[in-house]
C-alpha cells in the first residue's frame, strides 16, 4: 500500500477529480413518469439479458483493509468495502440472484435522488438480475475488470455492465466505497451512509480502494486468484468512478486499460501517469463535446496511448448506468435526456464491452474505427 500511496501522490498533479454532483442532477434521471405508462404496481423491473455466451455467477464480499483507517470516519477503524464479484459460471449452479438492492439501500437511494414519493423501494429491491448467487466459477483464467460507481451511488447501479462483461468471460468486481453512497448495507445489518467530504478528496481514496481490492483478489489465499489472469486487468467507472479509474491506473501499473463514463475532470488530466496504456472516454454530447465543461480536451491531449473520445446524443449524466434502463420500464421520461433507457444500456454495454475485448483480449472490432449507421447517436472526436 505504501507503494501505491507514493505513486498516487506523485500523480496527483497529473490526474483530475471527477465533477460529480448527483444530488443536484439526479432528479433528471427520474423525471415525472409518462401518464400513459403502466401503473408501477404492475411492473417488475428487469435488467436486460447479457449478450455473452457464459452464465453469470455472483458472490458478495466484505473486505477489511487493516492497513488503513477509514478516511471519512476515523472512529470506525479499518477501512471496509463491500464488493460484488460477477464471473463466468457453470450453467445451472448457484441459487437465485440476490436482490438488486436491499430494501434500506433502495429507500436511501430513492430519498437521495428525491424520488421516494413516486417509486416504492420495493421496485428496486425486486428488480430482476441475470446472475446466480454463489454459482460455481467456470475454470480457467479470466481478465478482471474493476467497476466504481458515481459519487453517492450504490455499486448496484453498475450491475448491468458487470453482468454483461461476466457473460463475455470476465471476472468483474463492483466496489462500494464506504461512506461514499447514500447507503450501503454491511454485515450485521449496518447501513453506512454518506460521510465523505469534498469530491476532490474522494479520488485518492478510491484509488487506494481499487489497489486493495486487487491485492485481495490476486492473493492465492483469497480463493479467487485461480480464476483471474493478473496480466489482463482493467477498470471503469461512472462519474467520479470514471476519473478514479484514471487515477488508480496512474498509481497501480497492474491496471492495463481504463474507461471513464461521463466523469468530468478538474484542473489537470490523466496522461503521463498512464504510460501509454489505453483509455476510453464515453459521455454525454451536451457536456463532453470538445470545448465542454468536463475538461476532456486537456485529458485527450495528455493521453499518450490508444484512446477514443466518444459522446452520445440525447444522453444525460445517468445514461451510463442502470438508472435509466430500469426507470424507462416505468415510463420515465427525462426531457433533458431523451435517449431511451433501453438504448442507453445498449450503447454503454456495447462500447465498454468492445473496449475491454479489444484491450484485454485482443479481439479486433471495427466499432472504434469511426461513426456507424447502427449507432447514429455516437460521435467520435479527435481535436
Amino acid at each position: 500500500m505504501n507503494r501505491n500511496r507514493r505513486l498516487a501522490a506523485s500523480a496527483a498533479a497529473l490526474i483530475a477529480l471527477t465533477v460529480a454532483a448527483p444530488v443536484a442532477v439526479a432528479p433528471a434521471a427520474f423525471a415525472a413518469p409518462d401518464p400513459q405508462a403502466p401503473a408501477s404496481a404492475s411492473v417488475r423491473l428487469q435488467l436486460p439479458a447479457p449478450t455473452g455466451k457464459f452464465s453469470v455467477g455472483r458472490k458478495d464480499l466484505h473486505l477489511v483493509d487493516r492497513n488503513r483507517t477509514d478516511p471519512w470516519v476515523p472512529a470506525a477503524g479499518a477501512r471496509e468495502l463491500m464488493v460484488s464479484l460477477y464471473y463466468p459460471a457453470r450453467k445451472g449452479t448457484g441459487t437465485a440472484a440476490s436482490p438488486y438492492l436491499k430494501k434500506e439501500e433502495a429507500r436511501l437511494l430513492l430519498e437521495g435522488i428525491r424520488r421516494a414519493d413516486e417509486f416504492p423501494a420495493e421496485l428496486l429491491t425486486g428488480a430482476g438480475t441475470n446472475s446466480r448467487t454463489d454459482a460455481r466459477p467456470l475454470g480457467g483464467k479470466h481478465p478482471l475488470v474493476l467497476l466504481s460507481p458515481g459519487f453517492t451511488l450504490h455499486r448496484s447501479t453498475l450491475t448491468g455492465l458487470a453482468e454483461e462483461l461476466a457473460s463475455r468471460g470476465y471476472v468483474v468486481a463492483t466496489m462500494d466505497h464506504a461512506y461514499e453512497s447514500f447507503g450501503t448495507e454491511f454485515p450485521g445489518g449496518r447501513v453506512l451512509g454518506l460521510k465523505a467530504g469534498l469530491a476532490k478528496d474522494v479520488l485518492p481514496v478510491r484509488a487506494a480502494d481499487a489497489s486493495f481490492v486487487l491485492d485481495r483478489l490476486l492473493d492465492p489465499k483469497g480463493g479467487f486468484a485461480q480464476y483471474v489472469d493478473r496480466r489482463r486487468i482493467g477498470m471503469a467507472g461512472h462519474s467520479i468512478g470514471g476519473n478514479s479509474s484514471a487515477f488508480a491506473m496512474a498509481g497501480d501499473a497492474r491496471i492495463k486499460a481504463g474507461a471513464n463514463l461521463d466523469g468530468g475532470f478538474f484542473d489537470d488530466a490523466p496522461g503521463a501517469g498512464l504510460n501509454g496504456r489505453p483509455f476510453l472516454l464515453l459521455g454525454t454530447d451536451a457536456t463532453h463535446r470538445p470545448g465542454g465543461k468536463g475538461k476532456w480536451g486537456e485529458a485527450w491531449t495528455a493521453l499518450d496511448g490508444w484512446k477514443r473520445w466518444l459522446t452520445v446524443a440525447g444522453s444525460g449524466h445517468f445514461s451510463f448506468n442502470d438508472i435509466p434502463v430500469l426507470g424507462g420500464q416505468l415510463g420515465v421520461v427525462d426531457p433533458s435526456a431523451p435517449l431511451s433507457g433501453k438504448r442507453s444500456g445498449e450503447i454503454t454495454l456495447g462500447y465498454v464491452g468492445a473496449f475491454f475485448d479489444l484491450q484485454l483480449k485482443g479481439r479486433q472490432t471495427p466499432l472504434f474505427d469511426g461513426p456507424t449507421e447502427a449507432d447514429p447517436e455516437v460521435s467520435f472526436h479527435s481535436p
